[in-house]
């Protein structure tokens, strides 16, 4: 039996993947601290037909005959190339100029983590979320303050009435990993550290760590390019189409062969 019909089968899925993958990458392209992923291909088995480096004569080694069996997805990688940055004038958006993540309380009591910085605050005056999540280490704002000052080092300030000088109220605390590729994403702008991430280092941005500053008053843009996403998506269509031309020639000959005893 032809190994080519299953060979161009596995890249017809593994193109279907690539597609879903760029979709995704494309439905985000406005999704603030969004990062775009990419599809990692690794080729399957292959049969030996005559072993590399096996003895042809006394005298001379084979290079060998080996078919390959097709394709497969391997993994999507997050990449973490910096987005844009989009002026917002809000003293509660917040954008990362460089390494790192803000860290969040989820509802179930895990620490997740993010790179959007759109946050404003709840009934009793804390900084969370737009899902409500609040910001770690948790800061409250007081419920009279005039104006919120928050540095690049991540001190945050407020200016009280009837003071002429701020004074801090919390400290914003960022956090990296040995490997971000290797986050798991849950949606809602979330991540989760897994065995491939590595444990979270925790420190000031700009600090001794590597870790990013912070600018108020922005928010980072999706990394997401829409014409690198379109030429993938090309990519992924006419690799797509050549795998169902083999499919089509390989029926072909089955017909061909078929024949014969006719």
């Amino acid at each position: 039996m032809f190994r080519s019909l299953y060979t161009a089968a596995s890249g017809m899925t593994a193109q279907q993947t690539n597609l879903d993958n760029v979709a995704n990458n494309l439905s985000n392209a406005n999704t603030a601290g969004f990062r775009k992923r990419r599809v990692q291909f690794q080729d399957l088995v292959y049969q030996n037909m005559v072993t590399p480096g096996a003895a042809a004569t006394q005298q001379t080694v084979s290079a060998g005959l080996q078919i390959g069996l097709g394709t497969r997805t391997a993994a999507t990688e997050i990449l973490q190339s910096q987005g844009d940055f989009q002026q917002t004038g809000n003293s509660l958006d917040l954008a990362i100029q460089g390494l790192g993540y803000f860290q969040v309380l989820t509802p179930n009591g895990q620490t997740a983590y993010t790179r959007a910085g759109s946050f404003h605050l709840d009934s009793q005056g804390n900084i969370v979320t737009s899902d409500g999540d609040a910001l770690q280490p948790a800061i409250t704002i007081p419920a009279d303050a005039t104006a919120i000052t928050i540095g690049a080092d991540g001190t945050v300030s407020v200016t009280l009435p009837s003071q002429t000088q701020s004074q801090q109220i919390g400290q914003i605390q960022l956090a990296t990993f040995p490997n971000p590729g290797g986050l798991n994403s849950i949606g809602a702008n979330l991540l989760l550290p897994t065995s491939s991430s590595g444990e979270a280092i925790v420190g000031n941005p700009g600090g001794s760590e590597g870790l990013g500053t912070l600018v108020q008053g922005s928010l980072e843009q999706s990394n997401v390019n829409t014409v690198e996403e379109f030429i993938q998506m090309i990519l992924a269509q006419r690799s797509y189409e050549a795998n169902s031309q083999v499919a089509k020639a390989a029926d072909q000959m089955f017909q061909e062969v078929n024949q014969l005893g006719k």
